[in-house]
C-alpha cells in the first residue's frame, strides 16, 4: 500500500516542481541574471569576486521569476485565450492561484534578501521598482496601448544597471550608457515579437505596436529606426573608456546585421522576415555584452 501512495505521489510531486520551473521562464530569467552580471563584471572593470557575482545573479535570477510569475497570475484568464500561453500551468489547472502567489512572494523575498546582504540598499531598490513596473504596470498597460513597450523597456533594461551598482553602489553616467544599449534594443525585440505574434495578441486585447496597432510599413519603419540607434549607442563604452575598440568592432558588425534585418520588413512586410528580426534580437544582445565582457578582461 505505501508503494502504492508513493507511485502517486511522486509523479503529482514531479508535475508541481515542473510547474513552478515552467513559471519562472528559466531561459528569461537566466537572461536577466546574466544581464545583471554582466553590469556587475562590467562596472568591476575585471577585478570582481566570483562568489558576489554568483549572488547577484542569484538575486537577480529569482526578483526575475517573482516578476515573471505575477505577470501569470494577473493575466491567467487571457493567457487561456492565447494558443501560445493556454499550456501554462495557471490556464491548465496544474497550479492554483494561491500556490503561484505564495511561490512568487517566498522567491521575491528570497532573491531581495540576497540582494540586500551582497550588494547594496541602491540595487534592492532598484530591484523593487522593476518587479513593480513589470508586474503592476506595465502588464496592465498591454491592453491599452504600446506606451506599455515603454513602460517595460525600463524594467527590461534595468538589470546591468543593478549590476554596476551591485558593484559600485552608484548610478554613474557608465552606468546609464549600458542601461540605455538595453533599454533601445527592446524596441525592436518587443516589437517584432508582438508581431509574430499579433493574432494571438489580438485575442487577449492586447497593444503592442505602434503606428495604430497594424503590421505595416510605419511600424516596420519604427523597428528600424530604433535597431538604428543601437548602431551609435554601442559605440559610446568605447568612447568613454569603459571598453575598448575591439569590442567596439564587434558591436558595429552587429548593429549593422541586426539593421540589415529590418530593411526587409519594410519592404515585404511578412512573420517571416518578424521573425528573423526577433530571433536577431536574441541572438545581438549576448553577443554584445559578452564582446564588451572580453575587452575589459583581456
Amino acid at each position: 500500500m505505501l508503494n502504492n501512495l508513493q507511485t502517486t505521489a511522486n509523479p503529482v510531486f514531479i508535475t508541481k516542481v515542473r510547474s513552478f520551473y515552467e513559471l519562472v521562464k528559466f531561459r528569461l530569467s537566466f537572461l536577466v541574471a546574466f544581464s545583471c552580471g554582466f553590469g556587475y563584471a562590467l562596472g568591476s572593470g575585471g577585478s570582481l569576486s566570483w562568489l558576489n557575482l554568483t549572488w547577484i545573479c542569484l538575486g537577480g535570477f529569482l526578483v526575475s521569476g517573482a516578476s515573471i510569475t505575477i505577470n501569470q497570475i494577473i493575466e491567467k484568464d487571457l493567457d487561456r485565450l492565447m494558443v501560445r500561453t493556454m499550456d501554462r500551468p495557471l490556464p491548465t489547472g496544474r497550479l492554483n492561484v494561491a500556490e503561484a502567489m505564495i511561490f512568487a512572494i517566498a522567491i521575491a523575498a528570497l532573491g531581495l534578501s540576497i540582494l540586500m546582504i551582497f550588494t547594496n540598499a541602491l540595487t534592492t531598490l532598484l530591484s523593487v521598482v522593476s518587479m513593480v513596473l513589470y508586474s503592476f504596470v506595465y502588464t496592465p498597460l498591454k491592453r491599452v496601448g504600446p506606451i506599455a513597450v515603454f513602460v517595460g523597456a525600463i524594467p527590461g533594461a534595468l538589470p546591468p544597471l543593478l549590476g554596476w551598482t551591485a558593484f559600485t553602489g552608484a548610478i554613474t553616467y557608465e552606468a546609464l550608457i549600458i542601461f540605455g544599449i538595453q533599454f533601445i534594443w527592446q524596441f525592436p525585440h518587443f516589437w517584432a515579437i508582438a508581431w509574430v505574434a499579433d493574432d494571438d495578441y489580438k485575442k487577449a486585447g492586447f497593444k503592442l505596436l505602434p503606428s495604430r496597432g497594424e503590421k505595416d510599413v510605419n511600424t516596420a519603419i519604427q523597428i528600424m529606426i530604433y535597431t538604428l540607434f543601437l548602431i551609435p549607442l554601442g559605440l559610446l563604452p568605447a568612447k568613454f573608456g569603459i571598453t575598448g575598440i575591439d569590442s567596439a568592432l564587434v558591436v558595429t558588425v552587429c548593429g549593422v546585421l541586426f539593421l540589415s534585418q529590418t530593411f526587409s520588413l519594410m519592404k515585404n512586410g511578412n512573420r517571416k522576415s518578424a521573425l528573423r528580426i526577433m530571433f536577431g534580437s536574441f541572438l545581438y544582445l549576448p553577443i554584445v555584452q559578452i564582446a564588451y565582457l572580453l575587452d575589459i578582461v583581456k
